[in-house]
C-alpha cells in the first residue's frame, strides 16, 4: 500500500474543539475531512477506518494533547477506494467536510442510493443504477397497504407504486429485488416499538439494502402536489395527474423529495417524469430465490461465472451492464415481451459477422451516456464531455450500416423496430451538434489530449496558438537533440509525450533506462509500468511557458466554451434516450455472445401463453456450474407436466446432484423469461409468476434466528406468497429439529403444496418417508440420484474393527424416476476422511436404529395395523379378564407365583373374545 501522508493541522486545539462539539450522527454515518491533497477522519471514525481500510489500529495517530483525538490520513486513491467500499458493500453514509474561510462546513454527502454529490470521486463504472426508495404503510386487521416511491438520481425520473400485502410484506421484497434497491427511507418508530416498521427494516436488511430512518413529518403530503408541479416536466399540474390519488406513495414521494433535496436546486425544475410502476408486470423473486439462483455475484465468488449477471456479463458499456442486471431482477411476464427479445437474441446468434462486429468495433467505444448526461444537467460538464458525447454521434452510422446490412428478412423487420429506427431518428437529432463541434472544436487536437476551441475564433486565441504551435516546434527539436544524444530511436525507443502529472517530457522504456542514468543535464520525473519519465532544463523551460499560455488559452475560450456546453446540454434528452437503445443492444448481443460460446450452444425455448402449457427440458444443464473448471457436466431432463408430475420429489445420496437438479430449473425459468436462449437442447416452459425457494441453512445466529426459525419464516413466505403459476424450490426442509417434527413438517408442507396451490414444485429432500405421498396424489413424482454401489476391501478394517469389506460409493449425477431409501452421509464422512474408529462407530450405531425400527415396522406387519376400536375392545376385555383372575384366586386361596400364573392361563384360554382381539395379540406377542 502506497505510504500514508502525514497528518498537519494548523490549529489543533481549534479543530479538536470544533469536532467534539459537533452534532451527533447516526452510528452508520463517517465524517472525512478535505484537507486539499489527502483526507482525514477523527475519533470513532478514524478507529472504523484504520480497522477496515489498513487492517491495523497501528496506523491511528493521536491529535493534541493527552486525551488526544484519534485521527488516521487517506491518499486521494485510498479515500476512493473506501469510498467505493462504504457505499456499495458496507451500507454506510457518508459526509465529506470541507474548509471555507477558516471553518468546516458538510461539502458533499452521499449514501448508497444518493451518489450525485460523489460521482466524480467514485470514477469507474458502477454495476447497478443506484435507485433509493421511501415507504409508507397503513397497517389494519383486514390487511396492509404499502405505497412507495424509488427514484434513480442518474435518471430524472420518480416511479410510484402502491399494493395490498400480506403480513410478512411478500410484494414488498419482491418490489425490492425487482428495483435492486440499494436504499430505503422508512418512518422513525418513535418511542414505542412498531412491529411493522421492524418488518421493513429486516426485509431491507435481508435484501441487503441500507435503511434511513425519516421523521414522521417528512411523510407529510402537504406540499406534494405543489412541489411535483414545480419538478415535473411540460405545463403538467400535479393534482390532475392519477397518481397523486396514491395517497400512501404521495407520502412517501414527500420524504425522498426531501431527503435528495430536489426543491433545493432549480436546475431540477421541469425535467422530471412520474410513472407507475406495476408490480404484477415482472415476475416476483424474494431474497432466499436471489441467493438460491447466485442470480448476482457474492462477496467470495472466486470466478466470474459463479454468478448468473456474471456468466451473462458481456456487455461493452456500462450503460449494458447496469440494464442487465436490472432485466435480471425484472424476468417479463408477457410471452410476447419475451419473444421479441429472443428474436433479437436469435437474430445475433445466427450471424456472427453481425455480433461480433457490434462488439468489437461498435459498443466498446460508448461512454456512460447515462452520467454523461447528468454531468450537463448538474452544470459540471466541460469541452472533453462535449467530444465524448460527438464521438459517439460520429459512430452512429456505423451502427447503422451494420444493422442495415442484415440480408434476412426473418430477423431484419425486428431489428429495424428495436434499433435501426430509433438509432437514424437520434442520429438525425445529434446532426447538429457534429456540425457544431466540427466548426467550433479544434479535432486536430484531441491527438494531444488537449479539448480547447479553434483559434480562427478569436484574435487572441490565434496569436496564442500560433505561440503554441511553435514551442510544440522547439520541444520537437529537443526531441531529436536528446535523442541524438543518448543514441535511441524516437519512433520506437524515446517518445515526447504531455503527462498529465508532469507536462510535456519524455519517456523511455524500462530496459533503455539506463542510458540516462548518472547525466546531471537529464531530470527524472518518475518510473511508470510503461517506462521511466525524464525532462531536461530546457524542455522545462518550454513546458512552463507552454503551460503558461494554455492556461490564457483556455481563460479567453471560457465564454465560447460554456456556450458550446450550453448547447451541448440541451441534448440531454436525446442522449437519455440513446443510451437506453444502445443499453438494449449491449445486453441482447451479450446473451446471443454467452448462447453461442458456452460449453453446449444454448437454445431458444418455446414459452407457454401464461397459465397454460408444462415445462419440459431435455438435457438440462446448470449454466454456471458447467463452466466451472474441471467439471463434466451430466445433464438430466426435467419435466414438471401439470396432474401428473406437478411436484416432484428428489432423493439420493449427499452430494449426487439433488441440489443442482432442482436449481437448475429456477435457472433456466429465469433465463427464459428474461429472454435469454436455456442451456438445453430442447425447452418448453410455461411462465412462471414468481419463483420461491428455500435452500441452504441460512443460519442468523448474529441477528436471533436459528437455523430452523430462518428455515420456518421461508417456508412461510412460499406459503402465503405461492400460486398454481409459481415455482417453488425446496431444498431440504425440516432440519435443526427433532426427526419426527421436521419429517411432520416437511409432510404437511408438502401435502399443502400439492393439494391447496397446485403450484410446480420440486422438492429434494432425506425424508425417504415423503416419498409415500405419491401413494395418495397422482400429480406427485418421485425421482433419485443414482449411485452406483459396490465392494471394495477395506484397508482399514483392522483398525476400524470392521468387515473387511466396504461399499464405494460412485456418484452418476444422473436423476431418474423412483425412490432411493439411502442417504449415504457415512460415505460423505469417509470421503473426507473422518478417524476409522468414528465410521465404525457410526456404522455400528445406524446398523442398531435400523434394526430397531425393523422390529417394530415387522412386530406392525405381524398384527397388521390396530385400529382404535380394537385397542379400546382389548383394553376392556383384558380389565374384565384380570378382574376374574383375582377373584378366582382369592376365592381358591392361590398364594404361590406358579399357581396363579397357571390360574391366568387358564382364565384367558377360557375367553375365546379376548384371545381373537387383535391388540391383545400384540400385547401377547410383547
Amino acid at each position: 500500500m502506497a505510504s500514508r501522508p502525514e497528518l498537519k493541522v494548523d490549529d489543533e486545539p481549534g479543530f479538536i474543539r470544533f469536532f467534539r462539539h459537533l452534532a451527533a450522527k447516526s452510528q452508520d454515518t463517517i465524517r472525512i475531512f478535505d484537507r486539499g491533497d489527502y483526507y482525514t477522519a477523527h475519533g470513532d471514525d478514524a478507529i472504523f477506518i484504520a480497522r477496515t481500510v489498513y487492517r491495523t489500529t497501528s496506523v491511528l495517530r493521536q491529535l493534541g494533547r493527552e486525551p488526544g483525538l484519534e485521527s488516521v490520513t487517506l491518499s486521494v486513491t485510498v479515500f476512493r477506494n473506501f469510498l467505493r467500499e462504504a457505499l456499495f458493500r458496507l451500507g454506510k453514509r457518508i459526509e465529506i467536510w470541507e474548509s471555507v474561510s477558516k471553518s468546516w462546513k458538510v461539502a458533499k454527502q452521499a449514501s448508497p442510493g444518493n451518489l450525485q454529490d460523489v460521482e466524480e470521486d467514485l470514477g469507474g463504472q458502477l454495476e447497478s443504477a443506484p435507485i433509493i426508495l421511501a415507504v409508507k404503510i397503513s397497517a389494519k386487521a383486514d390487511g396492509r397497504s404499502v405505497g412507495v416511491c424509488f427514484a434513480d438520481a442518474t435518471v430524472r425520473e420518480l416511479g410510484v407504486s402502491e399494493f395490498l400485502d400480506n403480513d410478512m410484506y411478500s410484494n414488498f421484497e419482491s418490489l425490492i429485488i425487482q428495483l435492486g434497491v440499494k436504499e430505503c427511507l422508512v418512518q422513525a418508530e418513535g418511542a414505542k416499538k412498531d412491529v411493522e416498521l421492524a418488518k421493513l427494516r429486516t426485509i431491507a436488511d435481508n435484501c441487503g439494502c441500507a435503511v434511513s430512518e425519516r421523521s414522521l413529518a417528512d411523510f407529510t403530503t402537504k406540499d406534494i402536489e405543489q412541489d411535483l408541479t414545480r419538478l415535473l416536466r411540460g405545463e403538467l399540474v400535479a393534482g390532475a395527474l392519477p397518481q397523486t390519488e396514491l395517497k400512501l406513495a404521495m407520502g412517501a414521494a414527500a420524504s425522498l423529495i426531501r431527503y435528495l433535496g430536489l426543491m433545493s436546486a432549480q436546475d431540477n425544475f421541469g425535467q422530471y417524469q412520474l410513472y407507475q410502476h406495476d408490480l404484477s408486470q415482472y415476475m416476483k423473486l424474494d431474497a432466499a430465490a436471489l441467493k438460491a439462483l447466485n442470480l448476482m455475484p457474492g462477496p467470495r465468488d472466486g470466478s466470474k461465472t459463479m454468478s448468473l449477471y456474471g456468466l451473462l456479463n458481456h456487455c461493452k458499456t456500462p450503460v449494458g451492464s447496469r440494464l442487465l442486471a436490472q432485466w435480471l431482477k425484472q424476468p417479463l411476464m408477457n410471452v410476447d415481451e419475451i419473444e421479441k427479445r429472443q428474436q433479437l437474441v436469435e437474430a445475433f446468434v445466427m450471424d456472427t459477422e453481425l455480433r461480433q462486429t457490434m462488439q468489437e468495433e461498435h459498443l466498446r467505444s460508448i461512454p456512460d451516456l447515462y452520467r454523461l448526461a447528468k454531468k450537463f444537467q448538474r452544470k459540471m460538464a466541460n469541452l472533453e464531455d462535449v467530444v465524448r458525447v460527438y464521438q459517439v454521434a460520429i459512430r452512429l452510422p456505423g451502427f447503422l450500416g451494420t444493422l442495415e446490412g442484415v440480408m434476412d428478412e426473418q430477423y431484419k423487420d425486428p431489428l429495424d423496430a428495436a434499433y435501426t429506427t430509433q438509432l437514424q431518428e437520434y442520429a438525425n437529432s445529434l446532426g447538429k451538434l457534429q456540425e457544431m463541434v466540427e466548426t467550433t472544436v479544434d479535432l486536430e487536437a484531441l491527438d494531444n489530449h488537449e479539448f480547447i476551441i479553434k483559434s480562427e475564433f478569436d484574435d487572441n486565441l490565434r496569436a496564442i496558438r500560433k505561440r503554441l504551435e511553435k514551442l510544440k516546434y522547439e520541444m520537437e527539436v529537443e526531441h531529436r537533440r536528446v535523442g541524438n544524444d543518448l543514441d535511441q530511436d524516437i519512433e520506437k525507443k524515446l517518445f515526447l509525450e504531455n503527462h498529465r502529472v508532469h507536462g510535456w517530457c519524455f519517456r523511455l522504456t524500462r530496459n533503455e533506462a539506463g542510458c540516462i542514468r548518472n547525466k546531471k543535464q537529464y531530470q527524472e520525473c518518475s518510473t511508470q509500468k510503461n517506462g521511466v519519465y525524464f525532462t531536461t532544463s530546457t524542455l522545462q523551460g518550454l513546458r512552463r511557458e507552454f503551460d503558461q499560455l494554455s492556461e490564457n488559452y483556455n481563460r479567453t475560450q471560457a465564454g465560447l466554451v460554456s456556450e458550446v456546453v450550453n448547447v451541448a446540454a440541451s441534448y440531454c434528452p436525446v442522449i437519455e434516450k440513446l443510451a437506453a437503445v444502445l443499453a438494449h443492444l449491449d445486453v441482447v448481443v451479450s446473451f446471443a455472445h454467452v448462447s453461442v460460446h458456452a460449453p453446449t450452444a444454448y437454445i431458444r425455448p418455446k414459452m407457454h401463453q401464461r397459465g397454460t402449457g408444462n415445462t419440459i427440458l431435455k438435457e438440462a444443464r446448470h449454466p454456471c456450474m458447467e463452466m466451472q473448471d474441471d467439471i463434466n457436466f451430466i445433464t438430466n431432463d426435467v419435466s414438471l407436466v401439470r396432474d401428473e408430475s406437478e411436484f416432484l420429489i428428489i432423493t439420493g445420496p449427499n452430494m449426487g446432484g439433488k441440489s443442482t437438479y432442482i436449481r437448475q430449473i429456477g435457472v433456466i425459468a429465469l433465463m427464459a423469461q428474461v429472454g435469454c436462449f436455456v442451456p438445453c437442447t430442447e425447452a418448453e416452459l410455461s411462465i412462471f409468476d414468481s419463483i420461491l425457494a428455500r435452500v441452504g441453512a441460512s443460519d442468523s445466529t448474529l441477528k436471533g434466528v436459528s437455523t430452523f426459525m430462518a428455515e420456518m419464516l421461508e417456508t412461510a413466505n412460499i406459503l402465503k406468497s405461492a400460486t398454481r403459476e409459481s415455482l417453488i424450490i425446496i431444498d431440504e426442509l425440516g432440519r435443526g429439529t427433532s426427526t419426527y417434527d421436521g419429517f411432520g413438517l416437511a409432510w404437511a408442507i408438502s401435502e399443502h403444496i400439492v393439494r391447496e396451490i397446485g403450484a410446480f414444485a420440486a422438492f429434494a429432500t432425506h425424508f425417504h418417508e415423503l416419498t409415500a405421498l405419491v401413494d395418495t396424489y397422482p400429480q406427485v413424482q418421485n425421482l433419485h440420484v443414482v449411485a452406483h454401489i459396490g465392494d471394495l476391501p477395506n484397508p482399514t478394517a483392522a483398525a476400524a474393527d470392521d468387515t473387511d469389506k466396504r461399499p464405494e460409493v460412485t456418484l452418476l449425477y444422473k436423476v431418474e424416476p423412483g425412490v432411493c431409501d439411502q442417504s449415504f452421509g457415512i460415505h460423505v464422512a469417509e470421503l473426507v476422511r473422518f478417524p476409522p474408529k468414528v465410521i465404525a462407530m457410526a456404522k455400528r450405531k445406524a446398523d442398531e436404529l435400523e434394526d430397531f425400527s425393523t422390529k417394530h415396522e415387522q412386530l406392525d406387519a405381524a398384527g397388521s395395523v390396530v385400529s382404535t376400536d380394537a385397542v379400546d375392545e382389548g383394553s376392556r376385555l383384558l380389565k374384565e379378564t384380570l378382574a376374574r383372575w383375582k377373584l378366582a384366586c382369592d376365592q381358591e386361596g392361590l398364594t404361590g407365583k406358579a399357581e396363579r400364573v397357571d390360574k391366568l392361563r387358564e382364565v384367558v384360554a377360557a375367553d375365546d373374545r379376548l384371545r381373537e382381539n387383535a391388540f391383545f395379540k400384540k400385547v401377547r406377542a410383547l
